[in-house]
């Protein structure tokens, strides 16, 4: 079965239009990466500052491939001295990994 990734993004309010802005620019960078599944971002709605980065893969390998490459060049770390990359807008990250076990779709 499937593999699921929940990258937890603690997101200040006054970053919050930054990083959905940012997602939606990059919108169709994964989608055609092997092993690729399923994406969504999701907003807190009350209690939290914390986005959740759900994807779905079908093997580990997969992600762990798409770790090493793709992903690698479109989220290759924070403003550096003389670097033109952006601040990022989250203040910390945690990645949670799962198996699928059961799943059910609508009838």
């Amino acid at each position: 079965m499937s593999v699921v990734k929940i990258n937890v993004l603690s997101v200040p309010a006054e970053q919050r239009e930054v990083l959905e802005q940012r997602f939606a620019a990059r919108a169709g960078s994964v989608e055609n990466s092997d092993g690729f599944e399923w994406f969504e971002l999701l907003r807190p709605v009350e209690g939290t500052d914390q986005y959740l980065v759900y994807t779905r893969w079908a093997t580990e390998a997969d992600f762990e491939k798409w770790m090493a490459t793709s992903m690698r060049g479109a989220h290759g770390g924070g403003s550096a001295e003389g670097s033109d990359r952006p601040k990022p807008a989250a203040a910390g990250s945690t990645l949670w990994s799962f198996e699928v076990v059961q799943q059910a779709a609508p009838k």
